[in-house]
């Protein structure tokens, strides 16, 4: 599991960073878009498990009455743990033994994902990239070469070039942009925008992964006390409305900048979050609540990638700190709400849930902030950029 998330953690960053860097001002539409798959395999990795997981192994042998008194979620997997500590799968009963195939389920993931691997290879070998042919040059660089050979002395900058022949972004070297010598006179506002922006994702990031994991404990428990079946399905709403809210978001991002989006992503969380905790005893609400936090919290990651990619002008380094917070919220913001959620019971689940959207409020309030102040240090030109404002020039074909 631990090099499964290490991988992951790279695709992720490289993913992101690469598109920002490729697609620069129309990066937020392809963003959207690779985070719509994100959420789309977050809700069909369960479909596909949930054949081959057995019902009769979820639950103690003796019954379900401890299980059901206290902390569902932390008593289920202690007596699970206990259970799978004393008793081996061929002490099973046939039935049984019958319904815990679930490597079947990891080996139909690894065959659907098989496809990624040899396009990537396929994409290399087509850019002769590959390490094992040192012999064959870059296309893209023979290209370089080919033109700074045509042209003049006087001529040779990179952006004199023609456009089929400037280096593509794509391929330049993914850590140049934390070379020590680029953040000489770099203002301290440069350093702020990472910051607050990293921390916005902390939270809202977090916010997703927490109330995935523990609505489900917060439905079954007192006061709502739903039934297990019925609370099952507040997961799979959650990533159903995150996944349709990331659908959505790819038109609207073509037409509303990304700082209105995260804007308003940030405070529908907040809004959300305050009529969940109003109305904690109403069944209703909460799957009216879950979806709408599903569908506010879809988009505000790619969102926010693109608004301080926008700021920084897309140079794609604000990817790896954004990414990086990202991961560590979801960690983190997990440990803490299942600590609290244990110890002073199921109303604090909302009740954290109101003061991580708050922080990411303030925060987001301190990136706009911030953006003003870097786009005052800046020089009119830079300024216009940043505040996404170009020449007409850009908007011919």
């Amino acid at each position: 599991m631990a090099l499964a998330g290490l991988a992951m953690g790279c695709i992720d960053t490289v993913a992101n960073m690469q598109l920002v860097r490729v697609y620069q001002k129309d990066s937020a539409i392809f963003l959207q878009v690779l985070h719509f798959f994100v959420g789309f395999g977050a809700l069909l990795s369960p479909l596909i498990a949930d054949p081959f997981l057995s019902e009769a192994n979820c639950l103690p042998a003796n019954g379900t009455a401890n299980v059901t008194s206290g902390s569902h979620l932390f008593h289920a997997s202690r007596v699970q743990a206990w259970r799978w500590s004393n008793q081996s799968l061929s002490g099973l009963p046939p039935q049984d033994r019958a319904g815990t195939h679930v490597s079947y389920a990891f080996w139909i993931m690894a065959l659907i994902n098989l496809p990624v691997p040899m396009a990537v290879l396929f994409l290399l070998s087509k850019e002769r990239l590959l390490a094992c042919c040192p012999g064959r040059r870059p296309l893209l660089l023979s290209a370089d070469e080919l033109a700074l050979e045509t042209q003049p002395p006087e001529k040779e900058d990179a952006s004199s070039l023609p456009p089929k022949f400037q280096p593509h972004p794509g391929h330049e070297d993914l850590f140049s942009c934390w070379q020590r010598k680029n953040f000489r006179g770099v203002p301290h506002s440069f350093f702020a925008i990472h910051i607050t922006a990293a921390l916005v994702l902390f939270m809202t990031d977090g916010m997703t992964g927490e109330y995935s994991a523990f609505v489900y404990s917060y439905a079954v428990e007192k006061p709502l006390s739903v039934g297990h079946k019925v609370a099952g399905y507040l997961p799979s709403l959650f990533w159903g409305f995150i996944t349709l809210g990331r659908l959505i978001s790819i038109p609207i991002s073509s037409k509303v900048k990304p700082a209105t989006m995260v804007f308003v992503n940030v405070v529908g969380v907040v809004a959300t979050f305050l009529m969940l905790l109003i109305f904690s005893y109403n069944v209703v609400f909460l799957f009216v609540g879950t979806a709408s936090l599903g569908l506010f919290l879809s988009s505000t990651f790619p969102s926010m990638l693109a608004y301080t990619e926008d700021i920084l002008q897309y140079k794609g380094c604000a990817t790896t700190v954004l990414v990086t917070g990202a991961g560590i919220g979801e960690m983190v913001l997990q440990m803490l709400v299942g600590s609290t959620f244990q110890a002073q019971g199921s109303y604090s689940f909302l009740v954290c849930g109101v003061i991580f959207g708050c922080l990411a409020f303030t925060f987001y309030v301190l990136l706009l902030f911030f953006h003003r102040m870097h786009s005052g240090l800046s020089s009119v030109p830079t300024q216009d950029k940043a505040l996404g404002m170009e020449s007409p020039e850009c908007y011919q074909r």
